[in-house]
């Protein structure tokens, strides 16, 4: 702890570091799927940070192994600050609990509780246990924020939704049923494709495949990791020839599809498989079970792009975690495809709600959930 400071010093001196710690946290993001993104800081008690760590891929070194080895011999006595929980198990690395103890660390300040079954409380326990100072909760939000796949997956069994769509002035996305229609900028375009680097699937709509022909990959922006795109198609209408099989390097194709619909057109499917695409037909109808079984494949969060009837039914079954609206400043009129299939819709469905001018076109974001 830091030598001489009052409470309120104190406290300030931990939100800072525990802001550095995020900071740390975010160099993971897009990369450490299936584990949540992580951030840790070595501080000693003359207030002097020591060690710096962030969690950057599955199966390498955590945020604090890290922290504590760049700070060596110095984290005895010190403050680790870290964004979520250390582990106290061996899953594809060794127990954090144990490096944190060994070093010789006297204080540990962690945003959040880890709901992973084999950790949620048990490292706090362990390191209580060794007569280490734990302090839980502060920046929790900021850190909740940062792991909404890694929470959502945990808790609710399925991944963290996005909703992307780009729609006119009069909330239309498209000219007309079928026709293809560009509405946004290319910074609003720039910024899609700095969302897809980050999550671990894209999803869309066979009708959507069929109009647009879509690549799916994320252009012009670096991404560490395979893209797996995702297309749900219950009736397998997806030509072999579509365009996405020819980009089967930048990440594996999925065809969602209903087991009826597997087993009435096995051509269709022999055809989707010879070219480079895995068919899955979960044992149970709907979105929410499509999606759970793609837990399966380590995909945590998935960028749902279209169209207007995939969009509807996702929000009817309430699996919309958050929304991501491009406003272009035109007007399709009474033709046009409406916005989630014609639901209603307004900023206030969402929680803290973001709106943001990029370009010509205004951007409007927010959760649909409250964040865990």
């Amino acid at each position: 702890m830091v030598k001489d400071l009052s409470a309120e010093a104190l406290a300030k001196a931990d939100a800072r570091w525990m802001r550095r710690a995020l900071e740390q946290a975010r160099r993971g993001l897009g990369r450490t799927t299936p584990n949540p993104v992580v951030g840790a800081c070595v501080v000693t008690d003359e207030g002097v940070v020591v060690g710096d760590g962030a969690h950057e891929r599955a199966g390498e070194p955590h945020a604090e192994v890290h922290a504590l080895n760049e700070a060596g011999g110095r984290s005895r006595g010190a403050t680790l600050y870290c964004t979520l929980e250390p582990c106290a198990h061996t899953g594809r690395t060794g127990p954090c609990t144990e490096r944190i103890i060994a070093a010789g660390i006297t204080r540990v300040v962690a945003a959040m509780e880890d709901p992973f079954p084999l950790v949620s409380g048990r490292g706090f326990a362990a390191l209580r246990a060794h007569g280490i100072a734990v302090e839980e909760g502060l920046e929790r939000d900021a850190a909740a924020r940062l792991n909404q796949p890694f929470l959502t997956t945990v808790r609710e069994g399925r991944p963290f939704v996005i909703l992307k769509a780009a729609a006119s002035l009069d909330g239309r996305i498209a000219e007309a049923p079928g026709v293809r229609t560009r509405l946004t900028s290319d910074a609003a375009n720039r910024r899609v494709q700095y969302l897809r680097a980050q999550v671990d699937a894209i999803a869309v709509g066979s009708e959507t495949l069929l109009v647009d022909d879509p690549l799916l990959t994320a252009r012009d922006v670096y991404r560490e990791r395979p893209l797996t795109r995702v297309v749900l198609d219950r009736r397998l209408r997806t030509p072999p020839g579509a365009r996405l099989f020819s980009t089967l390097s930048a990440g594996p194709v999925i065809i969602l599809t209903t087991r009826e619909a597997s087993a009435m057109k096995v051509s269709e499917r022999s055809a989707l498989e010879q070219a480079g695409a895995t068919v899955m037909a979960p044992e149970e109808a709907g979105l929410r079970q499509a999606f759970r079984a793609l837990t399966a494949l380590d995909i945590q969060s998935v960028l749902l792009e279209g169209g207007a009837a995939l969009h509807a039914a996702a929000w009817d079954e309430g699996i919309v975690d958050y929304v991501q609206l491009y406003v272009a400043p035109v007007a399709l009129g009474l033709a046009g495809v409406p916005l989630f299939d014609g639901r209603p819709w307004s900023l206030s469905s969402l929680i803290d709600p973001r709106v943001e001018l990029l370009g010509p076109d205004t951007v409007i974001e927010g959760y649909v959930h409250r964040p865990h």
